[in-house]
C-alpha cells in the first residue's frame, strides 16, 4: 500500500471509529480491548493522533519534545478526536512521504507514520464497532498490509523483553488475498520475517481480517485455522509486543 492509500484508510477509519463510539455504551467495558471503555479508546486514539501529528508537523526526533495538552473534559472528547483527526490527515498528506521522522524501529518516516496510524485506526475501530454491537471486518489488503507491519515492526521488540524464542518456525497465509510469512527463531533469542511461502512447524491460516486480529490478540487463536504444532503457534500469539 502507498501513503495515499493509507490515508484513505485512515480518514474512513477514523470517521467509522467516532461513529460507532457514538453508537456504543461509553463507559461499558470493551471485550476485545476490556483495560478500557470506548470513550477511553476515543481519548487515547484522539491522543495518539495528536501526537504523530506533533511528531511530523514540529519535526522532533526524541518523543520528550513533545509537549502533552491539559486532559479534556468527557465531554470534549469526542469533538477534540474529530479536530484530531482531521489535523493528522492534513498534516500527513502535505508532508513528503520521505522525510525522516521519530520511531522506535530506526527507520521511521512520514510514509511510516501514515501507515502505524492507519493500523492503529483499523485495529481500534474494530474494537469500538464491537462496543456498538456492530459487525465490522477491517479491508482485505489493509489487514495484508498491517500483518506485514506486526511482523516486521512490532515482533522484533519481543526479544527485548527476555521471553524464550520459539519453538519452530510459523508460516501464516491469507486465504483471501495475496500474504504469506514465514517467522522463525534467529538462534539468537529473536526471530527472522520473511515473505514466503514455505512450509512451517505450523501454518496459521485465515483470512486477513482474522489472522491480523489473532495477531492482535482480538480475535481467539481458532479463528484461524492451525495445521501443524499448536504450541508454536501460542507461543507466537503470546509474544508480548
Amino acid at each position: 500500500m502507498n501513503v495515499a492509500q493509507h490515508l484513505d484508510s485512515l480518514r474512513r477509519d477514523a470517521d467509522g471509529l467516532l461513529d460507532a463510539a457514538q453508537a456504543a455504551d461509553p463507559h461499558e467495558r470493551i471485550e476485545s480491548c476490556p483495560e478500557w471503555t470506548p470513550l477511553q479508546l476515543v481519548r487515547h486514539i484522539s491522543d495518539v493522533w495528536r501526537f504523530f501529528t506533533s511528531c511530523v508537523r514540529d519535526g522532533w526526533d526524541d518523543p520528550r519534545a513533545y509537549e502533552r495538552p491539559p486532559r479534556p473534559d468527557d465531554d470534549a472528547v469526542p469533538a477534540l478526536a474529530a479536530a484530531n483527526a482531521d489535523e493528522l490527515v492534513a498534516v500527513l498528506a502535505a508532508a513528503d512521504p520521505a522525510t525522516p521522522t521519530w520511531s522506535w524501529t530506526g527507520h521511521g518516516d512520514v510514509a511510516w507514520v501514515a501507515r502505524r496510524m492507519a493500523q492503529e485506526t483499523a485495529v481500534h475501530r474494530f474494537d469500538v464497532e464491537r462496543a456498538a454491537h456492530r459487525e465490522h471486518r477491517v479491508d482485505a489488503e489493509l489487514a495484508a498490509d498491517g500483518i506485514d507491519e506486526f511482523l516486521f515492526d512490532f515482533l522484533p521488540r519481543a526479544a527485548s523483553t527476555g521471553v524464550p524464542t520459539l519453538g519452530g518456525s510459523a508460516h501464516l497465509h491469507c486465504t483471501d488475498i495475496d500474504g504469506e510469512w514465514i517467522v522463525e527463531p534467529d538462534g539468537q533469542g529473536g526471530h527472522q520475517v520473511r515473505r514466503a511461502h514455505e512450509k512451517g512447524a505450523v501454518a496459521l491460516r485465515g483470512t486477513a481480517n482474522d489472522l491480523l486480529l489473532v495477531l492482535w490478540r482480538r480475535l481467539q487463536l481458532d479463528a484461524v485455522d492451525i495445521i501443524g504444532d499448536r504450541d508454536v503457534a501460542e507461543q507466537l500469539i503470546d509474544r508480548p509486543v
